[in-house]
């Protein structure tokens, strides 16, 4: 038997994707902004460490879950 999926299902997990994006950039950002100030850094150090791992994490979760929309 041949299951259809339905065409909404790929654009909300779409969707889903760039918001879990969105918030784990934001939250590294946000880290790093804190360390930041904790330890008083004038260079933003932690702030750029701390979002770019954000990115990296954020892309490698992408791949993982488009490969999963695919069918």
């Amino acid at each position: 038997m041949n299951k259809k999926k339905n065409p909404a299902h790929y654009w909300l997990g779409l969707i889903g994707i760039a918001f879990q994006m969105g918030i784990i950039i934001y939250g590294g950002a946000k880290l790093g902004q804190w360390l930041d100030h904790q330890y008083s850094t004038d260079s933003n150090t932690y702030t750029i460490i701390f979002t770019l791992l954000g990115v990296v994490i954020s892309m490698y979760l992408v791949v993982r879950q488009t490969k999963r929309l695919n069918p």
